[in-house]
Formats: C-alpha cells, sequence, structure tokens
C-alpha cells in the first residue's frame, strides 16, 4: 500500500506559466508519481505532464529521471535533518509530526525505490538518514538520561519508522487530529520501557547451517534474497541460476517465468501469515489476548524472514495485475483483523485511528527486522514487543 499525500497544498500548475515554486511542484509531482506506481513505471513525460510543462522544460532544472527521485528523497531527509537539528527534546514530537506530514511519501520511496539511485547518491543518502538517526538518539537521550546509547539508537530508528508508517497508506483525519495522532504515536515509542542486554550475551544473529535438498527450494529461496536486495527488475534468471549453483536456462524446469517465482514468494509470505492467524484465534482467550498473539506471530515472522518481509514491501507492484489484486487483497484483510481486534479491546477507538496504530506497529516490526544492525542486536525482539503493545494499548507483561 503506498500513502497520499497531505502536505501542504501548493496549488495546480497552469500549462504555458512560470510559477516561481515549479521546482517545488515537479518535486512533489514526482514524489507522488514514483509513490503510486513504481519508479520504474514512471517516466519524465509523466513529471512533465502533471506539472503542466514539456518535458525539455523539466531537463532544465533536472538530468534525468534518477536526479529527480534523489532530490525527491533527499529534500524529504534534508527537511527532516534540519527538524530535528532546531528542536529539543521537549518539543522534537511536534516538530516531527509536521515533518512527516510534509513529506508523506518519503518512507515508501526510501524503503522501495533507493536501490534506483546511482552509489554516490545512494551513499548519501544513507549518511543523510544516519544522521537523522543519531540525532534522534541525542534527542531521546536527553529527554531519557538513564537509557544506554544503544537503547536509545533503538528507539530512535522505531520513532523514524513510526513517523514513516504513514508512507504506506493512504488514511488521514482531519485536523488537528491527525497531526495530533502521529505526535502522541511518536511519543509513546520514545517514551516506552526499555532494556537491552549486553551486546555479548545470547547468539543473536546466528545462523544455521542445514539446506534443504528442493532445487526448487532453493531457487525460491535465492530468488527472495535476490529480488529484497536488488528488486525484481534487476535480477535475471541467470542471477537466480548463479545462486544455486545451476545454468540459467535450468530454472525454468522448476518455474516457467521470472514472475512466476515473485509470485510464488509473495503469497508463500501472504499464506504463511494466514495460517499463523488461524492458530492466533484458535487459542486466543479473548480480544486482548489475540491481539497480543497476533503482535508476538508477526515478529516472529519478520525476524525469521527478513528478506521476505523486504520482498512483500518493496516488489508486489511487479506482479502481473490480477496477482497485484490478490497480493493486496490478501494484506487489507490481515491487517483488518488486527483492527477489528483493536477496537473490540478499545470500543472508543474509530477504524481510522486503529488502522493507523497498527500499520505503525507493523512498519516498525518490519523496519527493524530489515536492518541487519537493528534486527541482530541481543534483546530487539523483546523491546519491540513491548513497544508494539504500547502503541496497542494492550498489557504485554
Amino acid at each position: 500500500m503506498v500513502s497520499q499525500s497531505s502536505g501542504r497544498t501548493l496549488g495546480d500548475p497552469v500549462r504555458g506559466t512560470r510559477p516561481a515554486n515549479r521546482r517545488q511542484l515537479i518535486v512533489r509531482a514526482a514524489a507522488d508519481l514514483f509513490s503510486d506506481k513504481g519508479y520504474a513505471k514512471v517516466g519524465m513525460g509523466d513529471v512533465a505532464e502533471a506539472v503542466a510543462i514539456g518535458p525539455s522544460a523539466l531537463y532544465r532544472h533536472f538530468r534525468g529521471k534518477q536526479d529527480l527521485l534523489a532530490t525527491v528523497v533527499g529534500d524529504a531527509l534534508n527537511t527532516m535533518d534540519e527538524v530535528l537539528r532546531a528542536v529539543t527534546a521537549e518539543d522534537m514530537t511536534t516538530a516531527v509530526a509536521a515533518a512527516t506530514l510534509e513529506h508523506r511519501r518519503i518512507g515508501v520511496l526510501l524503503r522501495r525505490e533507493s536501490r534506483q539511485l546511482s552509489m554516490d547518491d545512494r551513499v548519501a543518502i544513507r549518511a543523510a538518514t544516519k544522521r537523522i538517526g543519531t540525532r534522534f538518539a541525542e534527542l531521546i537521550g536527553a529527554r531519557r538520561p538513564e537509557l544506554d546509547p544503544a537503547e536509545a539508537d533503538l528507539l530512535a530508528w522505531c520513532a523514524v519508522a513510526t513517523a514513516s508508517s504513514f508512507s504506506f497508506h493512504r488514511l488521514s483525519l482531519p485536523e488537528p487530529g491527525f497531526a495530533t495522532l502521529i505526535e502522541d504515536l511518536v511519543t509513546t515509542v520514545i517514551d516506552a520501557p526499555i532494556a537491552l542486554p549486553d551486546q555479548d550475551v545470547g547468539s543473536a544473529g546466528r545462523e544455521g547451517s542445514l539446506t534443504r535438498q528442493s532445487r526448487r527450494e532453493a531457487i525460491l529461496v535465492e530468488a527472495t534474497r535476490l529480488f529484497a536486495r536488488n528488486g525484481f527488475a534487476g535480477v535475471s534468471m541467470e542471477d537466480i541460476g548463479a545462486g544455486v549453483g545451476i545454468a540459467g536456462p535450468s530454472v525454468y524446469n522448476h518455474f516457467p517465468t521470472k514472475s512466476d517465482i515473485l509470485v510464488a514468494a509473495v503469497f508463500r509470505g501472504d499464506e504463511w501469515l494466514q495460517m499463523e492467524m488461524n492458530r492466533v484465534f484458535a487459542h486466543a482467550t479473548d480480544a486482548q489476548d489475540g491481539l497480543l498473539r497476533l503482535l508476538r506471530s508477526y515478529s516472529a515472522f519478520v525476524f525469521e524472514n527478513p528478506d521476505l518481509v523486504q520482498l512483500l514491501i518493496s516488489e508486489p507492484m511487479h506482479l502481473p495485475e490480477a496477482d497485484q489484486h490478490r497480493a493486496r487483497a490478501a494484506q487489507h484483510a490481515y491487517i483488518e483483523e488486527w483492527v477489528q481486534l483493536a477496537i473490540q479491546v478499545h470500543p472508543q477507538w474509530d477504524p481510522v485511528s486503529a488502522r493507523i496504530r497498527v500499520q505503525a506497529v507493523q512498519t516498525i516490526l518490519n523496519d527493524i527486522a530489515v536492518t541487519h544492525h537493528l534486527r541482530t542486536r541481543p534483546g530487539v525482539d523483546a523491546a519491540l514487543l513491548r513497544i508494539g503493545a504500547r502503541l496497542l494499548a494492550v498489557s504485554g507483561d
């Protein structure tokens, strides 16, 4: 799911005019198009049409589509960086809520499209993202001096994920309620109880060494890893074959097309979640117990399958159209079960705000699980369960 921009209205461009904010209009239109259709399906002509100019005029502002994407992402990150550097620990959540609404689409573009950037731009984006996380951690540390640096850092990235969760859906509320809810959710995260063990405790990040004998399974696992890291469009059948030690054409003995591999991976993830949900509903004693069980179930899924999670976030738009609809329907149905349980626990919650909370919880788990240095920290899974329970206002202890 993608977002619907809820930032400032800049005014619709009029063909034949040269508004003073043309660059800003171009960046806004590109953000909308890249978010809604995907970078690969948007041409510079589409962006030019959206701002009522000719393609040649667009190239006076940007060298090409890649440069435009880098600007869209970079401008949003620079805005958030400037906001965080200008605030204190006491007023940071209000400022973050406002910046989130102004650049609502940045989360999905970062997670899904940043691989399309040049290496230099990716390095710059990573540096900007790191600055945001570092500054957020500094502010949280000032607000909560009892935390050690690792705890403040984890809360910072959870807060960033909470803010970016609004990028992955179109939900909205009348103002000032929407900004207030964003602020409340970010505040809940940064004030959540957290206690990480020492870094040398346990076996976080240790992986097993057994491998499946099925060639089809080996292909599916390797393709999921490659799609997650390089994007569906950036992976060939030869790449997949090389990853499992066979010639590229041999992959066709197991999957007719590359798209069939993606379909199999996406729907394996969807069915896995549905089976786990069936187990939750079979054993839950009431709505609160069911919600907590779903939280634990989803946490286990994302931590055990980070590549599949990344694929489910970034690659469904490459599915054939009928399968895209099916995947979206499955995702919506899964989230809706969470929402209905949340409303049973909290009858005062309306469906929109309940779903926004659920989306925030799932985005935190997704983002931490696909970020290796965070996923492998000892105690991180237990910490995220506590944060998720706080956001859903249920007792997780």
